[in-house]
């Protein structure tokens, strides 16, 4: 397996288990409150790091476009955070896939 599929499989294990372990704790916090809990993806960055969160929209508006934020990001970070992450490391287990040959493993 060459290098860059084996790093995207990896990212693709990494954002499995983060959407494990989120969908975990949202199903534990709706148990606990008796109704259906999802953390979005904005709140859960809020909580972990509120300055990153500031950082990058600024960023985001400073080197790439002033009204990037709004219409792309933060539908994005308005989904919850399991889905986020589940779609995630969809994407990089089809980056790093290979294809089986169209003759099979036994041909020349």
């Amino acid at each position: 397996m060459s290098g860059i599929r084996a790093f995207f499989h990896l990212l693709s294990f990494l954002s499995l288990a983060a959407a494990i372990l989120v969908g975990t704790l949202d199903s534990i916090q709706s148990v606990s409150a008796s109704r259906v809990v999802l953390t979005s993806l904005g709140n859960a960055w809020l909580n972990l790091d509120p300055a990153s969160l500031t950082l990058a929209e600024l960023s985001a508006s400073d080197y790439i476009s002033v009204d990037i934020w709004r219409p792309l990001v933060a539908p994005l970070l308005a989904q919850p955070t399991c889905a986020v992450f589940l779609v995630l490391a969809l994407l990089f287990w089809m980056i790093g896939y290979k294809r089986q040959s169209f003759a099979g493993r036994f041909s020349a």
